[in-house]
């Protein structure tokens, strides 16, 4: 069995009004370095979402949405950032800001398996008893 090895990671929220403090978890960042990993997964519960925010652009948080994880895979998907180094990109996209989509503070961890994590992470963090049951 490999060693743990420790990871960062932060919770992606979407803040429809940031005015009002209200957000919708809609996915996860992880970074371990030592296994060189960086991945993110969004799924947005957009109904829960509308339930906030009734007039929301959600082509525009789609969009928003969908350049995390392209910019985590590096590549010409994740455009200039593709420059970037793993942790560069990690470090950016948790960057405090006022806008939109935010990310939680970064938090810490140790695994075996960085995909393991980001699935327990999705799991326990952004999906709703209700989709966690499969309902």
């Amino acid at each position: 069995m490999p060693a743990p090895s420790t990871y960062d990671y932060a919770i992606v929220r979407v803040v429809p009004h940031v005015d009002r403090g209200e957000f919708v978890n809609a996915g996860v960042i992880v970074s371990c370095t030592s296994a060189q990993f960086l991945e993110a997964r969004i799924e947005l519960d957009e109904p829960r979402l509308l339930a906030l925010a009734p007039d929301l652009d959600l082509t525009s948080i789609r969009r928003a949405l969908a350049a995390v994880p392209a910019i985590c895979a590096g590549g010409a998907a994740a455009g200039p950032f593709a420059r970037l180094g793993a942790r560069q990109r990690f470090d950016w996209l948790v960057a405090p800001r006022s806008a939109s989509i935010q990310t939680s503070p970064v938090h810490s961890g140790r695994c075996t398996d960085p995909h393991g994590a980001l699935e327990h992470l999705m799991a326990r963090m952004v999906r709703t008893p209700k989709a966690r049951n499969g309902g």
